[in-house]
């Protein structure tokens, strides 16, 4: 039998409540478990950046707990911080100093001592290493992005916070920074991210929590919740237009594309998807051509917006 992965972060009825009475977050259970990436989700105003600010320490929570690794973020903030990394989306950086300088003098903040070896390894794993005698401020919006990153990491920490960490970089950095956080999994380092966009989500996250109006809506794996929530659709390209789907097929509840040129079958299980053949034979026999045919499935941003809108 194999053993469960330990939590690394657990959040038990975590809310806050702000003065006049915005409940930013509301009751929030959820287990991270050691070395996976979680993705956060949610629109703006969800609460996503006050449960990070909450959990590292930077929000004072109005009720519920949080532990990081067993230490209490509330009790222990110096031991939880030490274990804590964050990259906010603002970017925030020294802008007059050198690269080095200031993932350096980061690593100090937390208490570490000085080690020049794993700055040179943290900024040579984020492409940094030729930029580490440049000004921060000569540097583009992406190797600032970066270079916050490696702030974040150099006093080793066991948890990682992404807030939007793809905000205001182009595609190919974005991909490229998508590598970078797999190797830091990779490496052992469990993160934690929110983030804008759908498909960073899809790329990378091994779980999807969503959250809405300060509460969490769904935590499910990202596979097993694209497997459930995920329309599938057999599409029929036809060789002749069709006014409407002929009374043969009524039974199987046929869509019709606005043109005609198009009869859509939704499907969500296995045993529809083995009646496909079926089908094919039936449409034959009513006399209808088709010229190409395709599968495909619901996106996780069409899963998204479809929870959001039924949480509303």
């Amino acid at each position: 039998m194999i053993a469960p992965v330990p939590s690394v972060l657990s959040i038990k009825g975590l809310s806050k409540t702000y003065p006049g009475g915005l409940a930013a977050l509301r009751n929030i259970n959820l287990e991270i478990r050691r070395g996976e990436i979680f993705a956060l989700l949610g629109p703006n105003g969800a609460g996503k950046t006050t449960l990070i600010g909450a959990l590292c320490g930077l929000v004072n929570a109005s009720g519920g707990s949080a532990t990081v690794a067993g230490h209490d973020v509330a009790r222990e903030p110096r031991a939880t911080r030490r274990l804590i990394g964050l990259v906010p989306q603002e970017l925030a950086t020294e802008a007059f100093e050198t690269v080095r300088a200031a993932v350096a003098f980061s690593r100090g903040l937390f208490g570490c001592a000085p080690d020049a070896a794993l700055v040179e390894r943290v900024l040579r794993s984020l492409s940094l290493w030729d930029k580490r005698e440049a000004k921060i401020m000569t540097l583009s919006g992406g190797m600032k992005r970066r270079v916050m990153i490696a702030k974040a990491l150099v006093h080793e920490p066991q948890l990682l916070f992404l807030d939007e960490p793809s905000a205001g970089v182009d595609v190919e950095l974005r991909r490229d920074m998508w590598q970078q956080i797999r190797a830091l999994r990779a490496g052992g380092v469990t993160i934690i991210l929110t983030t804008h966009y759908i498909e960073e989500a899809e790329e990378m996250a091994d779980r999807i929590g969503i959250i809405n109006k300060g509460e969490l809506v769904l935590v499910e794996d990202k596979a097993t919740l694209i497997r459930k929530l995920g329309r599938k659709e057999l599409r029929l390209h036809l060789a002749q237009r069709l006014d409407q789907v002929p009374a043969a097929l009524a039974g199987w509840k046929l869509g019709l594309a606005a043109d005609g040129m198009t009869l859509v079958f939704t499907f969500n299980d296995e045993a529809e998807r083995a009646r496909i053949a079926q089908l094919l034979r039936e449409v034959g026999r009513a006399g209808i051509e088709f010229r190409d045919l395709e599968t495909q499935q619901s996106s996780l941003e069409e899963i998204f917006v479809s929870l959001v809108r039924s949480a509303s």
